[in-house]
């Protein structure tokens, strides 16, 4: 992939590169599609809303229109954000993968911290998830005088809690998505504004289980199981295992129970489907994508740690979380977590509202004994949509106007 994007103004024209232009207002550090996604809705607020009351003579009159540049997805060209490199050459997962690309990576992060810090300073950077690299990128354009401001909290209350200190070293101010989290940057002195989680408004606070089902082409009257066991081949290699043992028991207790599965690619579908117990190939479902239709249409969830244990909770569903890794890197992350939780729903609620298995406690018949009670329990299957709603709504904000505001105040 190449390095810098080049674009082009129209058919007959001259291509130009956006690296010859000169300082941007705001430049900006995107990493998968999820952080071009996040920062467009800021961006497009930031461009189309009018200034505040009590703005200052220059935000009112300000007659030219806010220049964006810097690694940006699709979404964020749309917005006319030139493009100095694509958000896509950030989406590498996996050790053994960063591994291969980190030269690659070093030498763009090298090239934007000499001109976002040097050459061609913008009034503020902004960085979008992808902590690993903008963090490091935000430390040297501060220093160099730059405000910067870190949209998502890096996951310190899942583990790695020692990184506040870069965080506040490297951050004028951070945009946080979950609710709990200003809290925790405060004690560090940590300037922050809760925003919401963009995902909420996305997701109907009312769920129509039918609907989905239609739209999927399920049996209206049948009991769904959803089995999310990752997007990344490595959870499908250990979780995945123990979720298709587990559903081999669970169909000794429920006959009629059915079981559908959303996947990111095909051939996710295909190795998953491979692994499927032949006597259940017929009553298990597994589609590319539309992860949220399967968990609308679903009676409960069972699913990896991770941000689908959120979007679960949106849609107010029962579930069982479990996860597995390797066992060197599960005592490497042991211990470093703020809370006592994994799962964002638990987080959300600190609480266990929803059973966490991981490790050698995420048997089969842990997890099927498990499902089994989120399945059943009526009272329980109350008490959680009632908590996933006040939850949900929590998490209901105008995300990309709240971020704005905060940005907003670095062009007066």
């Amino acid at each position: 992939m190449n390095s810098r994007v080049e674009l082009s103004s129209g058919a007959n024209s001259l291509v130009s590169s956006p690296w010859d232009q000169g300082p941007a207002d705001l430049a900006i550090a995107v990493g998968e599609a999820s952080g071009d996604w996040i920062g467009a809705l800021a961006i497009e607020s930031l461009l189309s809303q009018p200034a505040p009351v009590g703005a200052t003579s220059s935000e009112v009159n300000r007659t030219q229109p806010l220049r964006v540049e810097g690694i940006a997805g699709p979404k964020l060209r749309a917005l006319n954000v030139s493009a100095l490199h694509g958000s896509e050459e950030l989406s590498v997962r996996g050790y053994v993968e960063v591994l291969r690309h980190l030269p690659r990576l070093l030498r763009m992060r090298k090239n934007l911290k000499i001109r976002w810090g040097s050459s061609h300073k913008p009034k503020v950077l902004l960085g979008v998830d992808a902590p690993d690299f903008n963090l490091n990128l935000e430390l040297t354009v501060r220093q160099a005088g730059v405000p910067t401001v870190q949209l998502v909290c890096p996951s310190i209350w899942a583990w790695r809690m020692e990184r506040i200190h870069k965080i506040k070293a490297a951050c004028d101010h951070v945009l946080c998505i979950f609710p709990f989290e200003p809290e925790i940057l405060a004690k560090e002195g940590i300037a922050s504004t809760y925003i919401g989680h963009p995902m909420a408004s996305i997701i109907p606070e009312q769920v129509d289980v039918q609907a989905y089902r239609a739209q999927l082409g399920l049996d209206a009257d049948a009991e769904y199981l959803a089995v999310l066991p990752g997007s990344r081949g490595s959870e499908l290699k250990y979780i995945g295992p123990a979720f298709t043992a587990a559903a081999q028991l669970l169909k000794k207790s429920k006959p009629k129970l059915k079981f559908i599965t959303p996947l990111p690619n095909a051939d996710f579908v295909r190795n998953f489907s491979q692994t499927i117990p032949p006597d259940l190939r017929g009553e298990w479902t597994v589609i590319q994508g539309q992860s949220h239709e399967v968990m609308g249409a679903s009676n409960a969830v069972l699913l990896a740690s991770g941000t689908a244990t959120l979007e679960a909770m949106m849609f107010k569903k029962p579930m069982v979380i479990a996860y597995k890794m390797p066992w060197l890197s599960y005592q490497m992350m042991k211990g470093k977590g703020y809370m006592p939780y994994v799962g964002l729903p638990n987080i959300m609620a600190q609480q266990f509202a929803v059973p966490e298995l991981l490790q050698s406690q995420a048997t089969p018949e842990a997890i099927a004994e498990a499902t089994l009670f989120q399945l059943d329990n009526d009272a329980n299957r109350k008490r959680l949509e009632s908590l996933f709603l006040e939850k949900h709504l929590l998490l209901k904000r105008p995300s990309g106007e709240l971020a704005a505001n905060v940005l907003r105040q670095y062009f007066a």
